[in-house]
Parts: structure tokens; sequence; C-alpha cells
């Protein structure tokens, strides 16, 4: 018996990673594509479908919504989603600690799996993070490097918080309290008592990150390098088939490979 596809809305979908979406959900037998969604009106078809603005009519046959774009336009659809009681995926990044509030709100109601990165890798990387810094204990400083492209406008990127949260999480501490210093562009930049951040901006690189702790006799480096754009748009579609499973509830993709 042929279990029943999933229809499936993607938000942003003229963004890099909407465009990645869309080739990979229709490359999936698990996913139809039901509606595509942009901020402004479109006259050009994609797939055959007419991308639409974000509106209850847009969102009418879908079992989940797909969103990488930009914070505003996230809460824009989360809460025509929370009305309408669609699942939701979340791979937008750049949120303020109230909008992380917002959308903790909004998964009271309707099943949400936010990731800054939907790389298995990479939130392997954070679990590896997460262990390495609270084994290590405050005898070593930490700092997180970021590599991606030049069209790239948050920083540091949603997976360096990530990654972040990682080392604050080992600590027992709350990541916004452990926020050092940001970094554009800089060749080097220092360890702190807090964490600092470094994010460079170039070329069309998928995304490079690493963890180094130091105690200033060694230094520890986690690292983990993407090639490829469609091992986030193939893990937010795993990420999809397995949220169609759960109630409301704000999820990860920690939750999805079942770390503790």
């Amino acid at each position: 018996m042929k279990s029943k596809k999933i229809n499936l809305t993607i938000t942003g979908c003229l963004g890099r990673m909407g465009q990645q979406l869309i080739e990979s959900a229709s490359k999936n037998k698990r996913f139809k594509i039901k509606s595509l969604t942009e901020s402004k009106i479109q006259k050009k078809k994609i797939k055959g479908i007419l991308p639409e603005l974000n509106n209850a009519e847009a969102f009418r046959d879908s079992d989940i919504i797909i969103d990488f774009t930009i914070p505003k336009c996230t809460l824009e659809v989360l809460k025509i989603a929370a009305k309408y009681k669609k699942r939701v995926i979340i791979g937008t990044t750049g949120f303020s600690k109230k909008e992380e509030v917002l959308i903790k709100k909004f998964s009271k109601k309707i099943p949400i799996l936010k990731a800054g990165n939907m790389s298995l890798g990479i939130n392997l990387l954070m679990y590896l993070t997460e262990v390495a810094s609270k084994s290590l204990g405050n005898n070593f400083l930490s700092k997180v490097f970021e590599i991606h492209h030049k069209f790239k406008k948050d920083f540091p990127s949603g997976t360096a918080l990530m990654l972040g949260q990682g080392i604050a999480k080992g600590k027992n501490k709350d990541l916004y309290k452990m926020i050092g210093k940001r970094y554009l562009n800089k060749k080097n930049f220092p360890y702190g008592k807090k964490i600092n951040f470094n994010s460079i901006r170039k070329g069309n690189i998928v995304g490079e990150h690493e963890v180094l702790f130091s105690s200033g006799k060694e230094i520890i480096r986690l690292n983990h390098e993407a090639f490829d754009r469609a091992l986030y748009s193939e893990g937010a579609l795993v990420a999809a088939n397995w949220l169609m499973k759960k109630k409301a509830g704000l999820y990860s993709m920690r939750d999805l490979m079942n770390f503790k």
C-alpha cells in the first residue's frame, strides 16, 4: 500500500534555499509541492506553479510549510499557520530573543521544527561541541569561526549561534549572556572570556564552521565543511517527514536525531 504524499508549501521560493528545496522536493516521491510563496507578486510559474503571497489561500491544501526566509516573513507565516493548524519547518536564521519567544508561543498551537542548520553533520558537530565544552570546563576559552557566500546577510550565521549554544549548554549557561564580540571579515580574531564570533562573507562558499577551544597550551578544533547546498534541503525534507507524526511543540534536529 502506497503511503499518502505530503503536501508541501515552500516559502521564499525565489531565494537560494527556496530554489534548492523545489529541486529536492521535486525529486522526492514522498512529497508533492502544492504551493510556492514570495514576498512580492510574481508573474512567472515555477514547475507549473505560480508563486503567491503568504496567505491562508496559499497554505490551504498544504500539510506542512518549509520556510527559509527572513525573521519578519517567518513570523508572518507562523501567524497564518497557527490559525489553520499547519506544521512548519523553520530554517530561517537571525531571530532576536523576542522573536524566539514568539516562535515558542506559536509552538503551543502547532508542531514546529526549527534549526539554524538542517545538515546531519552540523547537528552532530553541535552535539560534540556541547560534550567538549562540558568536559573541558572553564580552563579552556572558546570561539567560533564561519564562512559563507557573499550574499548571506546575517552574521554570525544561525549555525554559528547553534554552535555557541552548544558551548553555553555544556557549561550550563545562557547563550545570550555568553556572546562576546561579533567580527566580520577579520583575518584573525581573539579568544575572550565570552564566546567571540568571526564571520567571513566571500565567493559562493556553501558553508564552513569551526569551533576552537584553547587552554593557552593546546588548541582543540571541531569543524565541518559543506560542499553541496542540497544537504540542507534534503535535511529539511527529512525533518518535514518526521514532523508529520508529532504533536504541537517546538522541536529541533537534535530531537530528530535522538541525541540526549
